[in-house]
């Protein structure tokens, strides 16, 4: 009789330490125009933005199309390597023809995150004009991309998700003023806000568009 009571318990323990463990705010990190992981200089692993269904989650309704980025300027690459990123993460996106949209659900977890957007452009200079939506807010409007073989990286703070799952649309806006409207990105990466780097390391505002001179 004490073994099944022990029994009994041992499975509850378990089954309680699933549930809490399957809602907890997890790091997630997506490249876009790739269905391979890439683990980074820092030993971060990215998943592949080109998959879906995942553990991780991935796009959602329609695949996105991919694109390569084949060259970065001298000041993109020294960009990234100055916030910590690799220049491999700006050389590929995942993007949609207008009007088609891009689509990522990520398995965050329960919690408050930072989201890091990062893009490289690979043709359109300055001329590519989208919102970034996250959790059904817009939080860049009419967002402009760099020019060719440009980066740009933008942090959003305390997005909070209440059902384990963060929902991102990039969608083309002709109100953007801009003739290209095929949305795109390069890499997510979210971070639990109280695993949040140092702001002396990372600004927590939103990053301009670094301009060829």
């Amino acid at each position: 009789m004490q073994k099944r009571i022990l029994f009994i318990m041992l499975c509850t323990i378990l089954i309680t330490v699933f549930t809490i463990d399957s809602t907890l705010a997890k790091e997630i990190r997506v490249w876009g125009g790739k269905s391979t992981n890439y683990t980074d200089s820092n030993g971060n692993v990215w998943y592949g933005g080109q998959n879906t269904k995942q553990d991780w989650g991935g796009w959602i309704e329609k695949e996105p199309r991919v694109a390569e980025v084949r060259e970065l300027t001298a000041a993109a690459r020294k960009l990234a390597k100055d916030e910590g990123y690799d220049d491999e993460l700006f050389y590929a996106v995942s993007w949609a023809q207008y009007p088609d949209v891009v689509k990522v659900d990520l398995n965050t977890g329960r919690g408050t995150f930072d989201v890091t957007y990062l893009v490289g452009e690979h043709w359109s200079p300055n001329n590519r004009g989208f919102d970034i939506i996250i959790e059904d807010e817009i939080v860049e409007a009419l967002y402009v991309t760099p020019g060719n073989h440009e980066i740009d990286i933008k942090r959003y703070e305390g997005i909070q998700v209440k059902d384990t799952v963060m929902n991102f649309v990039f969608a083309g806006n002709p109100d953007a003023g801009k003739s290209d409207r095929n949305a795109m990105f390069s890499g997510i990466e979210i971070v639990p806000s109280r695993l949040a780097v140092d702001p002396k390391q990372k600004l927590t505002t939103t990053w301009g568009s670094l301009k060829t001179q």
